[in-house]
């Protein structure tokens, strides 16, 4: 075992602006990584609660936000690479360090005589003529104590704590369930027949991806870049349906169950919110965040349902009836559901992935996205093949602004691999402010599971796959562009329901023929994107506005009805699922599938009674995107003061001030309905 002072973990780095130093870290140096740092946390806390001056701003807060910085630093490495190249014995050390965390967080938040020194500076915040940013951080200090029972009494603090900790633990094998749920099933086939109506890019992906197992034919798994095609493309209906109820039935039952750890999950957190006497985990947690209340999101939720659920049953109406067109005399069920609205869209449109993807090479559309960046707000990308990375499919920039500001390194991870949990995401290595008198800037990384290039044919993307990017970079800005002393209230670091405007913002970009006539250029011939296909691009945004509306807002009700239980958990984690869902299906509900086992979102992620903020979000980002439009979208002035209002000053601001210091107003709930072409429902 390497000791502290060997322990590349630990050691400062070297490489340009403390670049992590990927190729020296190894699986072995993290646990003892994590013991040492936190030895460091603990001791830098007593030096808080020892110190013998009276508790001020500076000794006690301001210190308090630098304490722990090395296990910050660990954290940050080992948990976003358990997302993105974990192994078995990662996977074994994220089960042992997070009890290890959990304890360490809660000696903190539960220490009295730290929280006496907390309490003692707050009781004076209005004398102490704190700015706006000091005056954010000692409130969110002083709410995290109470959030987390400083004020209970010993009983209540002992038992608290052995809950939080079971709940990490609970939350860390739900996710672990997931991916070794979706990595257990392939559909491998060997006759050609079987790949009827598959492009030729999904079978050579799938040709590809049976080489590199060892096996003959073809190979098929549950990740997005394969399951997708697969059951918007094969003609065998039969093998649809097998794969539709693996990707569904993903943790129902079997080796990975996570329904028992859903039952324990909810249980410990209705726990968590009746110790700290909020009447369901939801009123905990919505606190918290824009909304406040369980009663406003839902309130929300209904507002949109409204007129989203008419269109969509319409919309499903629309598919069966051209399916029933086209001799298809079944009932449509959820595995016919991609094929047919892909063949009507194609119909309608003139317009499918595979006319689309040629344009859409991945490396123009990267390309395309830092020019955007560079319009909007004067940044510049530059490939930095010289700093390591965790993967070989791992590239960095350095990302400057005009002055020649560095702002941040930039890490991109686009390809699926077994050890990288499906989805995309965008997250932090390190997060902006000052340390120690010095400005750290931060590195942002984002995350994809976008199809990988095979010999003969580059990554080429769909268009809800650029849209992705344009989403995650959107997120990326908002780390990129932080700036602020303290990092717990700068880049990304806001609530959740307000975190979503910056990347959902970004995705109008995607239909906008001004930007896509910039990159949309044929990989083969360089032909740029026909005129005709951009503006088929722009009439088909909202097709199936409604279905894929009610299909989020469905998502956001499983949520809120796991999470506004004040007591109990349903014996059936699947039935209680479908009776949520029974009043605003549009498609038959089966036995066996179900969205709660596999909803990492929710039960491992950071959104538990939070996954509305998507929809949220999506009427912020309406309504503000409409302040482009009255600019420009490629106007300076807009996007300059959106980073000045909203990307640069992360939480050090209450997220419904920034948003009306750049809107002028709170936003429009309409504009969200008016760009779907929904009609809003009438309100009383």
């Amino acid at each position: 075992m390497k000791d502290s002072r060997t322990n590349p973990l630990l050691a400062a780095s070297t490489l340009p602006y403390g670049a992590p130093a990927f190729d020296t870290f190894r699986t072995e140096d993290y646990l003892p990584a994590f013991r040492e740092a936190i030895a460091r946390g603990q001791a830098e806390i007593r030096q808080i609660t020892d110190n013998p001056e009276s508790p001020s701003f500076t000794n006690t807060i301001e210190a308090l936000e630098r304490a722990g910085v090395a296990l910050d630093h660990v954290s940050n490495l080992f948990f976003n690479l358990t997302e993105a190249c974990t192994s078995d014995e990662m996977d074994r050390i994220a089960e042992e360090v997070s009890p290890m965390l959990t304890q360490y967080s809660l000696s903190i938040l539960l220490d009295e005589k730290l929280f006496a020194r907390v309490k003692a500076v707050w009781e004076r915040r209005d004398s102490l003529a704190l700015d706006t940013e000091a005056a954010k951080l000692l409130e969110e200090t002083w709410k995290s104590f109470a959030r987390h029972g400083a004020n209970l009494p010993p009983e209540k603090k002992e038992r608290f704590t052995k809950v939080s900790e079971d709940l990490s633990l609970a939350t860390l094998k739900f996710g672990q369930n997931v991916l070794a749920a979706t990595n257990a099933f392939t559909l491998d086939l060997t006759d050609e027949s079987e790949l009827e109506g598959l492009p030729g890019h999904v079978r050579e992906m799938a040709a590809t991806e049976a080489r590199s197992r060892g096996r003959k034919g073809w190979t098929f798994t549950l990740n997005q870049p394969s399951y997708g095609p697969f059951l918007k493309y094969s003609d065998r209906r039969e093998l649809r349906e097998k794969m539709w109820r693996a990707y569904n039935g993903r943790c129902v039952c079997g080796a990975n169950d996570n329904t028992a750890t859903i039952r324990r999950i909810i249980a410990l957190r209705q726990e968590k919110a009746r110790l700290l006497s909020y009447a369901s985990f939801a009123d905990y947690a919505l606190e918290e965040r824009m909304a406040r209340n369980p009663e406003t999101v839902n309130a929300f939720l209904d507002r949109l349902m409204a007129p989203s659920l008419p269109a969509a049953r319409s919309e499903t109406q629309d598919i069966a009836d051209y399916a029933h067109s086209h001799g298809f005399l079944e009932t449509l069920m959820p595995w016919d559901f991609s094929y047919w609205s892909e063949k009507y869209r194609k119909e309608r449109y003139d317009l499918d992935d595979e006319l689309l993807k040629p344009y859409f090479r991945l490396d123009a559309v990267q390309a395309a996205v830092f020019d955007l960046a560079g319009r909007l707000y004067g940044l510049h990308f530059e490939p930095r093949g010289d700093l390591p990375v965790y993967h070989p499919d791992v590239r960095v920039f350095e990302v400057t602004e005009e002055s020649g500001r560095m702002m941040a390194l930039l890490y991109l991870d686009f390809f699926p691999r077994e050890s990288k949990r499906g989805g995309a995401w965008m997250t932090s290595f390190r997060e902006s402010g000052i340390i120690d008198g010095r400005e750290e800037r931060p590195f942002v990384s984002i995350v994809t599971n976008f199809t990988k290039p095979t010999p003969s044919t580059p990554s080429l993307l769909t268009f809800s796959e650029v849209t992705t990017l344009l989403h995650e970079f959107g997120h990326a800005l908002h780390g990129i562009l932080a700036e602020g002393r303290y990092p717990s209230l700068t880049g990304t670091n806001v609530v959740r329901d307000f975190v979503e405007l910056p990347s959902q913002l970004m995705e109008n970009w995607a239909c906008e023929p001004a930007f896509l006539e910039t990159f949309a250029r044929h990989w083969q011939t360089g032909e740029i994107i026909p005129k005709a296909y951009i503006d088929r691009i722009v009439e088909a945004r909202n097709y199936l506005a409604g279905y894929a509306q009610v299909r989020q807002l469905q998502f956001g009700r499983i949520d809120m009805a796991w999470h506004t239980r004040p007591e109990g958990v349903p014996d059936d984690v699947v039935a209680f699922e479908h009776e949520v869902l029974a009043p605003a299906a549009v498609l038959p509900q089966l036995p066996g599938a179900a969205v709660s086992p596999s909803f990492n979102h929710i039960f491992s992620g950071g959104y538990a009674a939070g996954y509305y903020s998507y929809k949220w979000a999506e009427v912020l980002e309406a309504d503000a995107f409409a302040f482009f439009k009255e600019k420009g979208i490629f106007s300076r002035e807009a996007a300059g003061h959106f980073r000045k209002e909203i990307l640069s000053r992360g939480g050090s601001v209450d997220a419904g001030v920034l948003y009306r210091n750049f809107r002028g107003r709170d936003p429009e709930p309409d504009a969200l309905l008016e760009k779907l072409g929904l009609k809003a429902s009438k309100q009383s």
